[in-house]
């Protein structure tokens, strides 16, 4: 039988927060609204302590570096693109041009992973995002 030692006690506790970091992180994500601490508890199956814990680590992350943001008011978190960027949110939303579902979300992996690259996307999304890419350089949605 193996003995658990201090270390590998602290790799666990570590593979579970970055776990709870990412379910917390994906309903954020798809939600597109506030979602209250009860509802997220609710989502994730996190105890409010967990809840809050990765709550604040999103926070951090998405603090600098990124497009995106993790927004509190009071009781209620929402994952939202940042006030700098909100012209091009604008420009989607009220433009003539319809996106198909997967240019749609090949958009929202830009938006979310952004800085990144076009072989990184390529990489994800397939080889149909170098004509995503295009039409959105086109529209300058984003910047080559």
């Amino acid at each position: 039988m193996f003995d658990i030692t201090r270390e590998t006690q602290e790799e666990i506790d570590n593979a579970r927060d970055v776990e709870n970091l990412k379910k917390v992180e994906a309903a954020l994500f798809i939600a597109g609204k506030f979602l209250s601490a009860q509802e997220l508890v609710a989502l994730t199956d996190l105890n409010p302590i967990l809840l809050n814990q990765a709550l604040q680590a999103l926070q951090e992350k998405y603090n600098d570096g990124s497009a995106v943001e993790v927004v509190n008011k009071g009781d209620l978190w929402k994952m939202d693109v940042k006030n700098e960027y909100m012209d091009i949110v604008n420009r989607l939303a009220s433009g003539s041009e319809e996106f198909s579902k997967a240019e749609q979300e090949t958009l929202a992996v830009i938006a979310h992973k952004n800085p990144i690259t076009q072989s990184k996307i390529v990489q994800m999304r397939g080889n149909k995002s170098y004509d995503h890419i295009k039409k959105f350089l086109s529209l300058g949605l984003v910047k080559g």
